[in-house]
């Protein structure tokens, strides 16, 4: 296949108005690997291939005109199940919705196709997002690109592999517990979730929001190139009034104290060697490129583990009660939902809940200390190596495990900082490997920073072709 599909979002943004390439090449040679790699990985869940073509056609004829085009005019990116376009339902991989098109499209896709970038598929879920595999009974399994053996990683375990395969070249994703992070660990690509509130999520519609998914879940974007993800931020982040989450943010600065603190094994509750070396790796590339490196336990990590856990928990057995469903969810994400919520035992009162979200301030504040010293703070996306499909199912202990496994991810949601999944090249079986970078709030830009030195030192990393 043309590697032409595996070049950066940027890149390919460049070679079609520079006319090396036209846009509906472009466009051709990412349908060529869809209709090659999907019917295998089923990453992708809807193909716009017509619609796709189309758009193409115009940004070719506007650049033949000599019309200005956006910023990635011609560039294909899929669209997580969860984020609305209306070219297609927004199903939530949730049989319930599957014929819920939306009326219009959500900020993030609507500021992205402003840039002449294109919707070329809609990237698969596990219903609601709930998981930490993909998964659903209406599409069926997510397959990992570099080995049907390993999961996918969930939520936006479809837009990953399509990033990762050349399929699309941006994803648009959202990330409530690791949904962006994890595929990106797992697939070998970039991923950003940014702050909370710098990049508007989903129509907001006139149904009540979990408390969770408004404090807890962000859009964000996955990509082959650190850079892609940095370029693309300015064109996609700013307040939209039906966000009322979102904000018009200041940036903290790149130019901070270039000062990282690194956990290799989060609480000393064990990772894997290779996950351990990973870390290594990207500290001794921090260190080389300049940055001050020291190795600290973020504070009061275990209660913002806890604290998220609980709290999700609570907010989805309150709002997928099987009960008040009109159709039940899929039974991966039945069991699930069954497991997760038995082992973190909800909070059954008022005065629980609001206690735990209280406790959230002064976690924050001890967070905002330490990244006052260490604006960085490095660490593993996953304890262990990238586990097998359904790893985070068979009963209560698989659930505890896999939140044990990702207690420095989760925690990052519970305080709404962004963070950045960087691959850090190969184990010695040939499977990514790679860590996550988390700013202080609003650190988007420094977080990406150190993302990037990162890469530049241990490279991007592609599936092997089958």
């Amino acid at each position: 296949m043309d590697d032409l599909a595996l070049l950066g979002a940027f890149a390919i943004a460049d070679a079609i108005r520079q006319r090396r390439v036209t846009a509906a090449e472009l466009i051709d040679r990412h349908l060529a690997r869809i209709s090659h790699d999907n019917p295998r990985l089923n990453a992708l869940t809807v193909v716009f291939a017509d619609r796709a073509r189309r758009e193409a056609d115009a940004v070719d004829a506007a650049l033949a005109a000599g019309t200005e085009v956006g910023p990635l005019a011609g560039v294909p990116f899929s669209v997580k199940e969860s984020i609305d376009l209306t070219w297609s339902a927004t199903t939530q991989g949730w049989r319930a919705l599957a014929d819920a098109v939306p009326e219009r499209d959500a900020v993030v896709v609507s500021r992205l196709r402003a840039t002449g970038a294109i919707p070329v598929g809609r990237g698969n879920m596990p219903d609601f997002g709930m998981r930490w595999d993909t998964d659903n009974d209406v599409f069926g399994r997510t397959v990992n690109p570099w080995s049907a053996s390993v999961s996918a990683g969930g939520s936006s375990g479809g837009d990953g592999v399509a990033v990762a395969t050349g399929m699309s070249a941006l994803g648009l994703g959202s990330d409530f517990g690791g949904s962006i992070r994890i595929p990106a660990f797992a697939n070998g690509v970039a991923g950003l979730r940014p702050s909370l509130g710098r990049l508007p999520r989903a129509a907001v519609s006139d149904q009540p929001v979990a408390l969770t998914l408004q404090q807890f879940s962000v859009n964000g974007v996955l990509a082959r190139r650190v850079d892609d993800l940095e370029r693309s931020l300015p064109l996609l982040e700013g307040v939209d009034a039906g966000d009322p989450v979102s904000l018009d943010l200041p940036s903290v600065s790149a130019e901070a104290p270039r000062r990282v603190a690194v956990t290799r094994d989060p609480l000393g509750w064990g990772v894997d060697d290779a996950v351990a070396a990973a870390v290594d790796r990207a500290a001794a590339s921090l260190s080389a490129a300049g940055w001050e490196v020291e190795h600290v336990e973020p504070p009061l990590l275990e209660e913002a583990a806890v604290l998220w856990r609980r709290l999700a928990c609570t907010d989805m057995a309150f709002t997928l009660d099987p009960a008040q469903l009109p159709v039940p969810l899929g039974r991966s994400a039945t069991a699930f939902l069954r497991d997760s919520t038995a082992a973190a035992r909800p909070y059954e009162t008022a005065r629980e809940y609001a206690e735990a979200w209280a406790r959230r301030a002064v976690v924050a504040a001890a967070w905002r200390r330490l990244q006052q010293e260490f604006p960085i703070i490095l660490g593993p996306v996953l304890a262990r190596r990238m586990p097998p499909p359904d790893f985070d199912l068979g009963g209560q202990d698989a659930a505890t495990r896999a939140w044990r496994d990702l207690r420095l991810t989760v925690a990052v949601n519970f305080l709404g900082l962004p963070s950045v999944a960087v691959p850090t090249g190969l184990d010695e079986r040939g499977m990514p490997t790679g860590v996550q970078l988390i700013g202080p709030m609003h650190g988007d830009r420094l977080a990406l920073a150190a993302a990037r030195d990162v890469e530049a030192a241990l490279g991007t990393l592609t599936p092997p072709s089958r």
